[in-house]
């Protein structure tokens, strides 16, 4: 909230000095709500970037507020292509993912000012809407640095440890299917939106954004768009029974909003639904305070709502969906990965050890995070007629139990070589436990992408259950330790061999294919 405040206030002055409209302040708090969190995952080089992109996509924010008052239809269109584009950019990385959501911003502010509460003005305010966004960059730079080196926030993962192993390409790539999703939604949003409620348009077309953006999967928006939804029509509900109170212009209406804001930073991370009710909560304040009244409006913000979260959840199940299942393989063939990566790191390189022990933990939580619609699914009651239709998908969270207990046991295992690092690389049975390990996990990534395995020569093919022996008498305190480890998270990776098969097996005269 340390950035909203700042940049409010600069923005309050920018006006007053240069004598702005008052959409200018909007668009810079709306900017600033969402940069704050943005910004704790910018290196040096992503905040160089911010400096000048953001700045960029203000002053196109405000050109296109003006085109679409002036030419509704071009931009409408322009506002789709921009939102598809900055979604589009993600095929290019992760800092090409984090310039495109710094372009949306910027937008979305365009959809939180009421049609018509402001004047339609000329190109003069346009450079100043850039310099306050090149102002909120630098501050929230200065509050996030602070924070960060004070211990209030985490510092972020290392490129090195974010960093996705490189997979098979796809046709078209999962950026490509969201923005096409993300502009079939917005398209028909305002289609509908301007519609049937000309001068409320903005609710339809801000809810099939919330809904799609963000969407990793069908199941992902499914329970994303039903918490947002809910939790919008709470805030609305909620909001217009307390604005009415305040009237146009008032100054407790802001502080109210402000306070909203907060509430909103701190719960969003805890459910959407929290967040959408609070977001809507401002909204629906903020145009109280522009004089629109709440309650004549209420039935048709909710209506819009509705809409817009159909709208979005249609276009991301209809238009090249992506199917849950097939990002659940790719994100569990990812953390075997790195599994196997730090299987064959050099254990007395303690840097290496720890970038790779962080890589794994990393891709099981990004797992994880996949998989949560899932678990709240496989957690709601359903009608037995239903579950007959669509039964939980038990594999896969037993998918991701197997490799958070791996992760537990990897914490336990990068203990013990941080510890006695040239004991465990000598000693024999660690290492053939480790090799034992690494084969193992890359075995099941051939499973998940179904490629087929080399055979093995005739004479040295293992037994079935083979486990190669432990060392009688180690030398070490840690061996023992490390050698339960590998053990352990063996265990686990039959596991997962059980839920995804043994991997295709090639014949002898056949190439060998690649792993997932």
């Amino acid at each position: 909230m340390a950035t909203v405040l700042g940049t409010y206030g600069l923005a309050l002055l920018v006006e007053h000095e240069a004598g702005l409209r008052v959409d200018s302040v909007v668009q810079a708090v709306v900017i600033a709500s969402a940069l704050g969190r943005v910004q704790r995952l910018f290196d040096r080089t992503d905040r160089l970037l911010a400096c000048v992109v953001l700045p960029c996509a203000a002053a196109a924010g405000t050109e296109l507020s003006s085109l679409i008052q002036r030419h509704p239809d071009a931009g409408d269109a322009a506002f789709v292509a921009g939102v598809a584009g900055a979604i589009w950019v993600r095929r290019f990385g992760a800092r090409a993912t984090r310039a495109g959501t710094l372009v949306v911003l910027p937008l979305i502010a365009v959809l939180v000012v009421p049609a018509g509460a402001v004047p339609v003005t000329g190109h003069e305010h346009t450079a100043w809407a850039a310099v306050t966004a090149l102002a909120a960059v630098v501050w929230g730079t200065v509050v996030t640095w602070t924070a960060q080196h004070t211990g209030l926030v985490p510092r972020p993962p290392s490129a090195k440890v974010t960093t996705a192993p490189r997979a098979p390409r796809r046709r078209p790539s999962a950026s490509t299917r969201m923005a096409v999703q993300m502009a079939a939604a917005l398209t028909v949003a305002f289609v509908i939106g301007r519609n049937a409620w000309p001068d409320h348009w903005a609710w339809v077309v801000l809810t099939a954004f919330l809904v799609c953006s963000g969407a990793r999967s069908r199941g992902d928006v499914l329970v994303k768009g039903a918490w947002r939804t809910l939790g919008a029509a709470a805030g609305t509900v909620v909001a217009s029974a307390v604005s009415g109170q305040f009237g146009p212009r008032s100054d407790s209406a802001v502080v109210v909003i402000f306070v909203v804001l907060a509430v909103a930073t701190w719960l969003r991370e805890l459910s959407y639904a929290y967040w959408a009710a609070c977001v809507t909560a401002v909204l629906s304040l903020l145009y109280d305070w522009f004089g629109q009244s709440p309650g004549d409006l209420l039935h048709t913000r909710l209506a819009g709502i509705a809409v817009g979260a159909v709208v979005g959840v249609a276009a991301s199940w209809l238009v090249l969906p992506v199917r849950t299942e097939a990002v659940v393989r790719a994100r569990t063939a990812a953390a075997l990965s790195g599994l196997g990566e730090l299987m064959e790191t050099d254990w007395r390189d303690g840097p290496a050890v720890r970038v790779a022990q962080d890589r794994f933990a990393y891709r099981v939580e990004q797992l994880a995070i996949v998989t949560a619609p899932m678990r709240i699914l496989a957690a709601v009651p359903v009608p037995r007629p239903l579950s007959a239709l669509w039964p939980p998908d038990d594999a896969t969270l037993r998918t991701v139990g197997a490799l958070r207990r791996c992760a537990d046991t990897v914490d336990d295992l990068a203990g013990a070589a941080g510890s006695a690092p040239d004991a465990l690389s000598a000693d024999p049975a660690v290492t053939r436990g480790r090799a034992r390990v690494a084969a193992h996990a890359l075995s099941v990534r051939r499973a998940i992408g179904r490629r087929p395995a080399p055979p093995a020569p005739a004479e040295t093919a293992p037994q079935e259950g083979f486990r190669p022996p432990v060392a009688v008498a180690p030398t070490d305190r840690f061996v023992p330790a490390a050698l339960v480890a590998l053990d352990v998270i063996d265990g686990q990776l039959d596991v997962l061999s059980t839920l995804f098969g043994p991997p295709p097996v090639l014949s002898p005269d056949t190439t060998t294919a690649t792993p997932a």
